[in-house]
């Protein structure tokens, strides 16, 4: 079930990209919001997909962070690298919130996120690169 509100930017979402054909992303994996609120909802919002494997070369797009404790399996690593050449806008309805569980009383539980302030800056930085504006990283 999707998510009924706009995420703050550097909120961590799963996302689910069935539909999308390869080399895209087409599988669930989890997700950092890069976009702000906008002023009128949208039913949108911009993100960039997390990996648990370490990319063959790192290069100024990828972007890594550490997550303690990692989210719930099956994306239970520590370490997070983000692929921030693969920018998508998507729609609420294939992002949802990391489960956790449930609690005694049979209520959800949910793991609700976010990546430090320097974090998501390292990542719009690394989204410049990938997106070819290596020129404008000074800016952030």
């Amino acid at each position: 079930m999707g998510i009924k509100f706009h995420p703050d930017a550097g909120t961590i979402l799963i996302c689910d990209f069935e539909g999308f054909k390869a080399p895209e992303m087409i599988k669930r994996r989890p997700v950092v919001v890069v976009s702000n609120r906008p002023r009128k909802t949208t039913g949108l919002c911009t993100v960039v997909p997390c990996s648990t494997t370490q990319p063959a070369e790192i290069l100024n797009c990828h972007y890594s962070f550490v997550l303690d404790p990692p989210l719930p399996s099956p994306h239970d690593a520590h370490a997070q690298w983000v692929k921030c050449d693969m920018v998508y806008t998507v729609s609420f309805d294939r992002l949802s919130v990391p489960f956790i569980g449930k609690d005694a009383n049979g209520k959800r539980i949910y793991d609700q996120r976010t990546v430090t302030d320097d974090e998501l800056n390292g990542i719009r930085k690394a989204m410049l690169h990938g997106l070819g504006f290596s020129n404008l990283t000074h800016h952030l």
